[in-house]
């Protein structure tokens, strides 16, 4: 079992989506817990509710400062807070983009709406006025452009006849903090979650010519050159006893493949079936992947076995 991501929250305000957060982080089956609590505004409720949790607090006005240099603050907070993600939870705050990039996938908000309709302010008020018939809101990952990322959930929420805007707001409210501890969970569990870590696999080696998905043995592979072709690749979900979700690539040699898993055993292993063949396992399941060196060697992988009309195109491509 791995051990549970650490994720810091920004508040504004009161904290119901935080406390929400931090409470089902307590449960049995979650993959993250709370390691700091932090807000633009010393007074903010959610800063007290915290503390009497346990939780680590840190506050700073952002009045008086340059907005860069309030967002360096706060991410050096969040970063002495050991955080693995950061979780927006009523943060009043637009983001610079040099913030938002140094947490690119690791970032997430919940907005009070179902995106991409009604981005911004008064999401409850414009669904009425807009005659809808489903209200609600979304969790999605921060970008650089407000209430833009991909997609993580989203709930729907029933307008009801004489619903106006505190009543509707009330309901989604609920339906924020039943979506938000969910999603959360899921976006910290993917680097272990073997049906994800395949299908990021699966979009890179699909990315190289004429390359076809085909089972082996009862594994996920990839291989090329038509009918004839030969696999590349193939993903082992801790397969023969192996405790390892990797990707299986083509090394030159024995000596190589040795080489590769006494140097870095953290990042490489001999797998039991294909290691024989020289074939090196590329752990999937810990943190930080480096996914441009992945894709570096299932094109190197490719290469090996690729007829040359193909690797000979992909070097023209490169050319350009």
């Amino acid at each position: 079992m791995p051990e549970r991501a650490k994720v810091a929250v920004l508040i504004s305000g009161s904290g119901t989506n935080m406390a929400a957060l931090l409470y089902a982080s307590r449960l049995p089956d979650a993959a993250y817990e709370l390691v700091l609590v932090a807000s633009n505004d010393a007074e903010a409720g959610g800063l007290k509710l915290a503390a009497a949790e346990g939780i680590p607090t840190f506050a700073l006005s952002h009045k008086g400062m340059d907005r860069a240099e309030h967002d360096h603050a706060m991410d050096k907070a969040i970063r002495a807070s050991g955080a693995d993600y950061v979780a927006l939870a009523g943060y009043m705050r637009i983001l610079t983009p040099e913030f938002v990039s140094g947490w690119e996938g690791r970032m997430l908000n919940i907005h009070p709406s179902l995106l991409p309709k009604y981005k911004g302010l008064h999401t409850h008020q414009r669904a009425l006025e807009a005659g809808d018939s489903h209200a609600g809101c979304t969790v999605h990952l921060v970008t650089a452009e407000l209430d833009d990322g991909p997609i993580l959930g989203q709930a729907q929420v029933a307008i009801q006849p004489g619903d106006d805007e505190d009543t509707l707001a009330k309901r989604v409210l609920i339906a924020e903090h039943q979506l938000y501890s969910r999603c959360l969970n899921e976006l910290v569990s993917r680097p272990y979650d073997a049906g994800w870590l395949c299908k990021r696999v699966e979009a890179l080696a699909l990315a190289l010519p004429e390359t076809e998905a085909r089972d082996s043995h009862g594994s996920p592979g990839w291989r090329t050159g038509g009918k004839s072709g030969k696999y590349f690749a193939y993903f082992n979900d801790q397969h023969h006893g192996e405790e390892h979700v990797a990707v299986l690539v083509k090394t030159s040699s024995q000596d190589e493949l040795l080489s590769l898993c006494e140097q870095a055993p953290d990042i490489y292993y001999k797998p039991a079936y294909y290691g024989a063949s020289g074939w090196v396992g590329i752990i999937l399941n810990r943190p930080e992947v480096d996914w441009d060196h992945v894709q570096q060697w299932l094109e190197r992988s490719w290469r090996s076995v690729a007829p040359k009309r193909l690797t000979s195109l992909l070097d023209a491509a490169d050319e350009f």
